[in-house]
């Protein structure tokens, strides 16, 4: 029996900020379906190369008063990224928090607008140290 991946679904509480998180992380809209019926949209994002593997972003339009406060109830998203460094100050300079930095050159956590933990792990392996990551301390947990 052969299985293939299809997606990772979150619920977002604001689809617009969601949106604009993961396009930071280098992701696009790949599709949309707005169910006029069941009163929501789910977004398809994905990074360029690699549309068959996207993040569904699930956005109830009457709102959702039993999303969990807190998302990380089903783990983490992660991202394999070119630069970690530069990702990391890209996500920065747009306001985003780095709750756990590349200090050892390999591996970061930061959260979305709706509290899911985002993985950014550097291609390839560590790469060298470097500062001012290597001397920050963590955020919050991931």
């Amino acid at each position: 029996m052969q299985v293939k991946y299809l997606h990772t679904m979150v619920r977002v509480k604001d689809l617009e900020k969601s949106q604009a998180f993961f396009a930071l992380l280098g992701l696009k809209e790949t599709r949309r379906i707005d169910h006029e019926g069941g009163r929501f949209t789910l977004v398809f994002m994905a990074a360029e190369g690699q549309e068959e593997c996207p993040v569904e972003l699930t956005y109830n339009w009457d709102g959702d008063d039993g999303l969990p406060s807190d998302s990380r109830h089903f783990g983490h998203l992660a991202y394999e990224v070119e630069d970690i460094y530069a990702m990391c100050q890209h996500l920065m300079d747009n306001g985003v928090t780095i709750n756990r930095p590349p200090r050892d050159g390999r591996m970061a956590f930061v959260r979305s607008p709706d509290n899911i933990s985002i993985e950014l792990l550097q291609a390839g392996g560590a790469v060298e140290p470097a500062e001012p990551w290597v001397s920050m301390e963590n955020i919050g947990h991931w």
